[in-house]
């Protein structure tokens, strides 16, 4: 398993980052693929852990060429707040409607949406996710079209998952009503994000 405290010393070099990016891109796929849960038609959860973020922080260090150590410092403090702690998950939120017009209807309709996420474990009451501790992603006309969201577990709660209770992720904005059951290989994944 890989450290989950992101350092300097844990990033490839842009020159070994870059002998390895194109041949480990599909690896990376599919473990984004593993942790990303669908909500209905528009609403898709990404899960993040430290490879996820550890990817990003490459990418981001190889696009823009940097290489100096205040750059990659600045990079690392941008993305390893996404990693979670082991008390909770930690997911990039994206609402996507391919259609420009539906998709600024839609984001009208749906101001607060990301405080109406939630996770019911098994057994337990409703977890609602934190949103959007970086900045606020919202006005009085538009929600973003990206949040960042947390949801934190109390001991029994963990305990479960890692125990494999059913978990559901859902949504009770009046907008956007929607409910999944987490498949068993993402809650296996996402399981091992807790301690």
């Amino acid at each position: 398993m890989a450290t989950t405290t992101i350092t300097r010393e844990s990033l490839l070099t842009l020159e070994a980052y870059s002998k390895i990016r194109t041949s480990s891109r599909p690896g990376a796929i599919a473990h984004r693929r593993l942790r990303t849960v669908a909500l209905g038609e528009h609403i898709t959860l990404q899960f993040e852990d430290a490879q996820t973020v550890r990817r990003q922080i490459q990418e981001m260090l190889h696009i823009e060429k940097i290489f100096d150590e205040e750059g990659i410092q600045s990079e690392i403090e941008a993305y390893a707040p996404l990693v979670p702690d082991g008390g909770n998950w930690k997911a990039t939120m994206l609402i996507e409607y391919p259609d420009v017009h539906e998709r600024k209807r839609e984001l009208a309709r749906l101001i607060g949406v990301e405080d109406r996420l939630f996770v019911e474990v098994e057994g337990h009451a409703r977890v609602y996710a934190i949103a959007d501790e970086d900045l606020d992603r919202e006005n009085d006309e538009k929600t973003s079209s990206v949040h960042f969201v947390r949801f934190e577990f109390t001991k029994p709660m963990r305990e479960a998952i890692r125990a494999g209770a059913a978990v559901k992720i859902g949504c009770d904005h009046t907008n956007y009503p929607a409910h999944v059951s987490v498949p068993a290989e993402t809650l296996a994944s996402l399981a091992g994000d807790l301690r």
